[in-house]
């Protein structure tokens, strides 16, 4: 049974290893994380290895960065993690991910110029975004939809080295839009199951059907559309990207 007064459907309680599995959003991160494999999967030629760095680079940089330094912006989601240990592992991991990216864009298959410029764009949309930076400019639903969805693919695919033709360019970009549209869902989903949970004391009201049944409003009924919702297209993403890239996985650099 959910527990609908934790600050999310994933939240766990009661440990330090909880905290952390809270922290990391493991629904959200992996959904994300997606979107980089799905990147690389339009690339002509597949590589795993930079697949697994480009991958590692963004669980550093999303899954632990960004996702300590918004709990240090009030505590959304309650955990027992000092202040201290959040800077530290915010800090090192975004450095961690930096490195990788150098290296994926420099040591590694030659040089990547626009790989190697996507690297401070991401470092910049982290810290931007989960700190609230320029008065708040890049926190909001299009900008997250961007920042989270359309950039992991843009750089899954540019860190494959690729070679396009006309066709798979194009590709690449219904890819972006794709990623970016689902992220948008994501935080349409989002925001209003985040103020149920966090943010609402009580809920009261009802819903009067066509035949006359009356159906009672409550935090528990409001939640599960929502919720859902995100919970299945967390599955979906992860799916659909690892089903793109095995579809080609023949075609190996």
């Amino acid at each position: 049974m959910t527990d609908h007064a934790a600050p999310a459907f994933y939240a766990r309680r009661g440990s330090g290893l909880a905290d952390w599995w809270t922290l990391l959003h493991p629904p959200y991160t992996l959904w994300h994380l997606s979107y980089v494999v799905l990147g690389a999967a339009i690339a002509r030629t597949r590589d795993w290895a930079a697949l697994g760095l480009s991958v590692l680079a963004f669980f550093l940089a999303v899954g632990l960065a960004a996702h300590a330094l918004d709990e240090l912006r009030g505590r959304p989601l309650q955990t027992g993690i000092r202040t201290s240990t959040l800077w530290v592992v915010a800090w090192l991991a975004l450095a961690a991910a930096v490195v990788l990216g150098i290296i994926g864009a420099f040591l590694w298959n030659g040089s990547n110029w626009a790989l190697a410029a996507a690297v401070p764009i991401g470092a910049a949309l982290v810290v931007g975004y989960n700190l609230e930076l320029f008065d708040g400019r890049l926190h909001n639903d299009h900008a997250f939809a961007w920042a989270w969805g359309g950039f992991p693919v843009v750089v899954g695919y540019l860190a494959q080295s690729p070679r396009p033709t006309l066709t798979n360019l194009a590709a690449a970009v219904l890819a972006t839009l794709a990623a970016v549209s689902t992220s948008y869902a994501q935080r349409t989903l989002s925001t209003p199951a985040r103020r149920l949970r966090r943010h609402t004391a009580s809920v009261s009201g009802s819903l009067t059907r066509a035949d006359g049944t009356v159906l009672r409003l409550d935090q528990a009924t409001l939640l599960a559309p929502l919720e859902r919702g995100l919970r299945a297209l967390s599955y979906a993403a992860p799916l659909i990207a690892t089903a793109v890239w095995l579809a080609g996985a023949g075609r190996v650099q």
